[in-house]
């Protein structure tokens, strides 16, 4: 049997799944092709925030592959895919020519939200009709063109003005501040993270971005944009206005308002949308079984439950850790039924731990964080088991909210050894100590590390435990990017890298 896969996506998702698939590539039982819409690469998007503000090491580490290193894969660079033709299984690409598949895989990723915003769009859209092309001096930070707009302006210490306060628009913030940069995150309601954190711990966060030098604006409803014609007659962004007439003056607008799961291709297809492609439990679509889709345009759905209702649950998680891990999946189903066999099908993941990317912060949450301790339980119902602990003051904070001594959802600042062990524990389903305060003692320098600590998931993104990171150090790994070579752990977002580092410093006694 031989099957030509074609993989619309050429991210880390789809190329992914391309490396995956290199031993059957090898020997002759599928052939890969990949299409990519942009011209460079394929490239880590994850780390776009790195590049953008001159970090050496993330423009070492952004590109992906080349075409050297998936021998034998088709990667069809700068041409879209227009249309699907589900009768013939052929894909029609942006220059004219088709290509046939067996399996089609939809790795199209999402696309950033772009509020109506007065004064935003004037420039219209672009050729495809896809993409809107906005005011000059604002950008998304999503390709490397935005990347290269947010360098300029950080070279010379500009002003920048982020729109949106979720874990993308801070971690920006943070990276924008450490590169001299002076950024103001203006959002909606009153704390930043609304979706990750409860007002204690947004107190906290908020203290300590102030001193890493964010400013932050709450309760902005933006209206519209000022722009103003630069040297050159072209006019650039030059402030942002709210409803309430605050002017956040800044060089550069980076819209930072969420994503929506790329569907249009689909959609024309013919294929059932939900909040992303509806695909079953072997990540196969709903409507076509030889068309998967994975990653962020991805909403995986049971359709013997599901099929029947307008509105499905769930959605795309929004994270690269569990897109990877489908990958992976798909790659083993690929060969399974080469082999005339099956494999388990995919087991949809709880919803993960979003870290916070910084120098300066630390900060881990999961689940649902937003219960009060102290509000009244009405008759009947059982109130989830609150622990809390705050130092606003020294800036950590820690909430763990569980359900039967199993924890549920926490949410941790300033304490990176706690949160390690939490994270542990909410993936596992795991039950926390009768005394809470155990994992307090954590942060202790001196404290060893629970039990635990060797099958504990130390890279969320890749799902590398702490043994794998250990046994890649004995086996001589020296640095952080030669355990990443040998186990993947920290080549996703980077959120663990310290951690790495402070297990080689420990295990092989020098600085990492």
């Amino acid at each position: 049997m031989f099957l030509r896969v074609v993989v619309i996506g050429a991210g880390p998702v789809g190329i992914r799944l391309a490396e995956e698939l290199l031993p059957l590539v090898a020997a002759g039982r599928v052939a890969v092709t990949v299409v990519g819409a942009e011209a460079a690469d394929p490239y880590n998007r994850v780390l776009i925030g790195e590049y953008a503000v001159g970090d050496a090491a993330a423009a070492e580490e952004l590109t992906l592959v080349t075409a050297e290193a998936l021998p034998g894969v088709e990667l069809r660079l700068s041409t879209r895919a227009e249309r699907i033709d589900r009768e013939t299984r052929h894909v029609v690409l942006s220059d004219g020519s088709t290509v046939a598949y067996d399996r089609l895989v939809l790795a199209t990723g999402a696309r950033p939200i772009v509020p109506e915003l007065d004064g935003l769009h004037e420039r219209g859209p672009d050729a495809t009709g896809l993409d809107v092309r906005l005011t000059s001096g604002v950008c998304v930070l999503r390709d490397l063109s935005d990347a290269e707009q947010v360098r300029a302006v950080v070279q010379r210490g500009g002003r920048v003005v982020v729109l949106g306060a979720g874990v993308l628009g801070i971690e920006l913030a943070l990276l924008l501040a450490g590169a001299g940069a002076h950024p103001a995150v203006a959002h909606f309601g009153p704390i930043p993270m609304p979706r990750q954190l409860d007002r204690g711990s947004a107190s906290v966060l908020s203290s300590t971005l102030a001193g890493a030098g964010v400013v932050l604006v709450p309760h902005t409803r933006a209206e519209g944009v000022i722009a103003r014609e630069d040297d050159t007659g072209e006019r650039r962004f030059r402030a942002l206005v709210s409803a309430d007439a605050k002017r956040i003056e800044g060089d550069l607008l980076v819209l930072s308002c969420g994503v929506r799961a790329r569907t249009e291709l689909a959609e024309d297809a013919g294929l059932r949308i939900g909040r992303g492609v509806l695909v079953d439990h072997a990540l196969r679509s709903w409507t076509d079984p030889s068309i998967h889709a994975i990653g962020d345009c991805a909403h995986v759905a049971d359709p013997a439950i599901h099929r029947h209702e307008k509105h499905v649950p769930g959605g795309p998680n929004g994270l690269v850790g569990p897109g990877w891990r489908q990958a992976s999946w798909l790659a083993k189903s690929i060969g399974a039924e080469l082999d005339g066999a099956e494999i388990a099908p995919f087991d949809e993941e709880r919803p993960g731990v979003v870290v916070l990317k910084g120098e300066r912060v630390d900060l881990a949450s999961a689940g649902d964080v937003s219960a009060d301790p102290f509000a009244p339980v009405p008759a009947g119902e059982d109130a989830p088991g609150i622990a809390l602990w705050a130092d606003p003051e020294h800036g950590t904070y820690v909430k763990m909210a569980t359900r039967e001594g199993v924890l549920t959802g926490f949410v941790a600042v300033g304490m990176p050894r706690t949160a390690a062990e939490l994270s542990v524990l909410y993936l596992r389903g795991g039950e926390l100590p009768a005394d809470r305060s155990l994992l307090l003692r954590l942060e202790d320098a001196d404290e060893a590390l629970p039990a635990s600590g060797r099958e504990g998931t130390l890279c969320i993104c890749n799902a590398v435990t702490i043994g794998q990171v250990e046994d890649a150090i004995a086996d001589g790994c020296r640095s952080v990017a030669e355990v990443g070579g040998c186990t993947r752990a920290g080549t996703g977002c980077g959120g663990c890298r310290a951690r790495i580092a402070e297990l080689v410093e420990a295990h092989a006694g020098a600085p990492a």
